[in-house]
């Protein structure tokens, strides 16, 4: 690390406080971080942001301490720890990371290699930051949550993906679309969502403004096999319980604290919970298979199988534009991925 400087650049939140504020979000200064013995240590080229990092801003007071967010980067290593097996100074990365390490809101940041993957060659680093920590909860809530497979020629049925153009059911919608034979029912609400989740494979849409279970009916009138909850799933519940077929399954990613669960029992219907970062936060023993996810995502956006989820670029890593981005993730108006590049 001779040729690393001591310091870097970041952005940061001392206290949790409202978006609008100028102290909610603040560049600063801090210390490159050393890299641990599984750690590479990446020059931060690009990021993305997710609803993640604003829940975690309003929640986690840091009691005036410098707090990194950030869990969507690409990048190219420049530092590898003595035990780091799979890559080399000058690969270029993405990952989502760690929710229990600092975020990638910084110059450097160092990241364990077993949940890391190589970069698409097809994408720009801000497009290619778009895509860990999505790629990551649609691929683990599709194909191990609820039991789909890789193989189109094995895999028919019906998947409801709630909030079709978001970050999630982006790419929800392509992998479905990309490596089943599953019909992609998505709910979007706006002319533009509804273009966007369209485009990124979910066709018929139905809007989840309105009650879900009788329009769900109109287009599958036999009904689903497998929904993917990206939001809504508390108040979705009862709707869930009429249009899942009898042994269906349900993922859910979003935030609530109960739901009436027996109203699934006489279906025998499954619910599971996918969060990207519980193998990181509990140190697996398969950690690696994030990694080797994302590198298996890479393939497919090299071959012209997926496309990046970027639809906004907010240009500079600086603490005003992710107040933007934070701004604009807390509306619930964003579509695809809101990415920034460089410092």
């Amino acid at each position: 690390m001779s040729q690393i400087p001591q310091t870097m650049p970041a952005v940061a939140y001392l206290k949790s406080l409202p978006v609008d504020d100028a102290e909610s979000l603040v560049d600063t200064t801090l210390p490159v971080p050393r890299p641990g013995p599984r750690d590479l240590l990446v020059r931060v080229e690009a990021i993305a942001v997710n609803p993640v990092d604003y829940k975690i801003r309003q929640s986690n007071d840091p009691g005036g301490e410098p707090k990194v967010l950030g869990w969507d980067a690409a990048g190219t290593v420049v530092a590898v720890g003595d035990q780091v097996e799979s890559f080399r100074v000058g690969d270029e990365v993405f990952y989502a990371g760690a929710l229990d390490r600092p975020g990638a809101n910084s110059l450097f940041h160092a990241v364990d290699e077993r949940i890391v993957g190589h970069k698409p060659d097809s994408l720009s680093f801000a497009e290619a930051a778009a895509l860990p920590l999505t790629s990551l909860t649609a691929w683990e809530g599709l194909f191990e949550h609820l039991g789909l497979h890789t193989d189109a020629l094995k895999q028919s049925g019906t998947l409801l993906v709630t909030a079709a153009a978001g970050g999630v059911g982006a790419m929800v919608s392509q992998l479905a679309r990309a490596l089943t034979s599953l019909t992609v029912i998505g709910t979007a609400s706006r002319p533009e969502t509804v273009d966007f989740a369209r485009r990124m494979g979910a066709a018929p849409i139905v809007d989840h403004r309105e009650l879900l279970a009788p329009q769900v009916r109109a287009v599958a009138p036999d009904g689903v096999d497998f929904v993917f909850g990206t939001i809504g799933t508390d108040r979705n519940l009862a709707a869930y319980a009429d249009i899942v077929k009898p042994f269906g399954r349900i993922v859910a990613i979003d935030d609530f604290d109960a739901v009436e669960i027996g109203l699934l029992k006489s279906k025998s219907i499954s619910f599971h919970w996918e969060f990207m970062f519980t193998r990181s936060l509990h140190r697996t023993a398969d950690q690696a298979e994030q990694g080797r996810i994302l590198d298996q995502v890479a393939r497919l956006v090299d071959a012209g199988i997926l496309t990046t989820t970027a639809t906004t670029d907010l240009g500079k890593i600086s603490a005003e534009h992710l107040r933007e981005a934070h701004r604009i993730l807390e509306s619930g108006k964003a579509i695809g991925k809101i990415t920034m590049t460089g410092f």
